[in-house]
């Protein structure tokens, strides 16, 4: 490991979940590095490695505590697809977890709370879990003023914002997706911008969706959109309570319990690496 020396090579890993993409780094590699800029230089399509977001974690006995860097640079609480990589990562490194199903837990902890994932398949390089999402909170439906028209929203946090428009056709969701992605996702009301996730119920058991993610722009999947896609499509749109979500990168399972929402889907590991560029500094 480089512990964040000028200059040295740091090591990380890559992994994706249905397309939605991140790269890991270990907490102790960039110690006094500019995170922020350090995700939007890694992360950068074109001139870095590329990917959605960074995540840079510090194991623990249970699993891992991460901290979240959008591809713009920009703090994130949580990603369900993130917490799920980061546990195939996790899984990964420990010898006897890689074949056959099995029913071990892994402990994420986030920004947006605890994350447990519960391991229900391991064929590596990819690995299935569910994870334990919480509660959502502050649901609710609001009509916004947005790209001159009047357009009804459904509200609430997975442990992120998120803003999820219901539409009655996918004709429908991918003119709003273009129209009105950005435009909502730093409307003025969430300072703090949202994730926004336009969504169809195509009957009761399956929910469509396209989604504008914050900080990044058009993914082909989240893990916490479709969490919150799912609870709107059940609180306002006639959906069952535990679902199929599809996204463009594939179907994830979302069900919605009492004690909290469940998400079910896999992760692969996809590359290992050294990122050989000196470490951004925070100048202190």
């Amino acid at each position: 490991m480089s512990g964040g020396q000028p200059g040295a090579p740091v090591g990380f890993g890559k992994a994706h979940a249905y397309g939605n993409d991140f790269l890991f780094i270990e907490e102790d590699e960039v110690g006094g590095a500019a995170l922020d800029s350090l995700a939007r230089a890694i992360c950068r399509r074109q001139h870095g490695v590329g990917a959605d977001g960074l995540i840079v974690y510090r194991r623990t006995r249970a699993g891992a505590t991460m901290r979240l860097f959008n591809a713009d640079g920009s703090r994130a609480e949580v990603s369900g697809n993130g917490v799920r990589c980061l546990g195939a990562l996790l899984v990964e490194s420990v010898p006897g977890k890689t074949a056959g199903a099995t029913t071990d837990l892994v402990e994420i902890e986030t920004a947006g709370g605890l994350k447990t994932l519960a391991l229900l398949r391991a064929e590596h390089p990819r690995y299935t879990f569910r994870a334990g999402m919480g509660r959502p909170r502050g649901l609710r439906e609001e009509e916004l003023a947005v790209g001159g028209e009047r357009v009804r929203v459904v509200v609430l946090s997975v442990g992120n914002p998120q803003c999820v428009v219901l539409s009655p056709s996918m004709d429908e969701v991918e003119g709003r997706f273009r129209r009105l992605g950005r435009l909502l996702a730093t409307h003025d009301r969430f300072p703090e911008g949202t994730n926004v996730e336009f969504a169809m119920v195509e009957r009761p058991d399956r929910i469509r969706i396209r989604i504008w993610e914050r900080g990044v722009g058009p993914t082909l999947a989240s893990g916490t959109g479709a969490c919150a896609a799912a609870v709107a499509a059940a609180s306002f749109g006639g959906a069952a309570r535990s679902a199929e979500v599809v996204s463009p990168g594939g179907a994830q399972r979302v069900e919605w319990t009492e004690e909290e929402i469940r998400l079910t889907g896999w992760a692969d590991i996809v590359a290992r690496g050294r990122w050989v560029p000196p470490l951004p500094s925070t100048g202190v």
